[in-house]
């Protein structure tokens, strides 16, 4: 009889244990895909940012350069195709992740070439208000560039957690899914190349 119960014991024990590690498991995962979750709504806070500032910038530049509107169709344009671009966290991969890349650097770029105009408008490049936008817009872009060095971390976090053994096995079970990066955009490993 005491061996029954000693033999009962030894396995609410096991069962116990078992669960008390899934439950910690599991609610390891939910923590970190929730502190994936939270990073990516700071990336894409950076990002409205940036979109909210670019009418501004633009109608300021329109005042002063006006024979430039291909360039200002073309800031314009981009960030049409930005604020299309909504990514839920839950729906983030490779593909998305890449896509989200590629608008986001075709908006970059297109400030950029705005930003290069002023070197042709002395007047713009003196406007107070032109100046304050181009810092702001500076901020920004550093902003972006912190949050997604965060997000990353985070990401990195939550992919070691749940591709580690056994805890991959819950993961799989519970569809953890592994988050991608940002990556460097194409060409950034290159230095640009500099002429006097």
């Amino acid at each position: 009889m005491k061996k029954g119960y000693i033999v009962l014991i030894v396995i609410a024990v096991i069962v116990v244990g078992i669960f008390m590690w899934f439950k910690g498991t599991y609610n390891s995962m939910v923590t970190l895909q929730e502190g994936v979750s939270a990073q990516w709504s700071n990336v894409e806070n950076q990002y409205q940012r940036r979109l909210d500032l670019i009418p501004n910038l633009v109608n300021t530049v329109k005042g002063y350069a006006e024979h430039e509107k291909s360039t200002l169709d073309e800031v314009t344009e981009a960030r049409a195709k930005a604020t299309q671009m909504q990514i839920n966290v839950e729906d983030l991969n490779e593909a998305t992740m890449q896509k989200l890349n590629a608008v986001q650097g075709e908006l970059s770029s297109a400030l950029s070439r705005l930003m290069a105009i002023s070197e042709n408008y002395p007047d713009l490049k003196a406007n107070e208000n032109f100046r304050d936008l181009q810092a702001q817009l500076e901020g920004t872009e550093n902003r972006i560039a912190v949050e997604r060095r965060k997000f990353n971390d985070t990401a990195r976090g939550y992919n070691t957690y749940i591709r580690q053994f056994p805890k991959n096995m819950v993961a799989g079970m519970f569809g953890f899914d592994a988050k991608p990066y940002f990556e460097a955009e194409s060409g950034a490993a290159q230095a640009p190349k500099v002429e006097f």
